[in-house]
């Protein structure tokens, strides 16, 4: 097995274990983030509903500068924080979606809950 499906398939494992425990109600979503190479995303999900909340990524014609950095991901962070309070949501719970709690990941939800986010 290369290098990059090894990676793959060890975030996979942990996604899934994470999974077992974080759900999303209507009380209190899912903040569920993404980290490509290139671009952070975020989206704040009803589980028991199956729709996205509201949503933002690094890939937005608002955002300006690098993508792929913790700047990036601070701006992203607060941005899913406007949108999630807009829809009327403050409470949610963090999937790191297999990913380290590091570097950018950590940016974005650090600049959530300064935006208003409680998790």
């Amino acid at each position: 097995m290369d290098k990059t499906k090894l990676r793959t398939a060890r975030r996979t494992r942990r996604k899934r274990g994470i999974r077992k425990n974080v759900m999303g109600t209507a009380a209190r979503p899912r903040l569920s983030v993404y980290r490509s190479l290139n671009h952070i995303y975020a989206q704040v999900i009803d589980d028991l509903k199956g729709h996205t909340l509201a949503s933002a990524s690094s890939c937005e014609s608002a955002h300006e500068g690098s993508t792929g950095n913790v700047d990036a991901a601070k701006s992203v962070g607060q941005r899913i924080a406007e949108r999630a309070s807009g829809a009327g949501v403050n409470d949610v719970v963090f999937d790191r979606n297999g990913f380290l709690y590091h570097g950018r990941v950590k940016a974005l939800a650090d600049a959530a809950r300064e935006g208003g986010l409680k998790f």
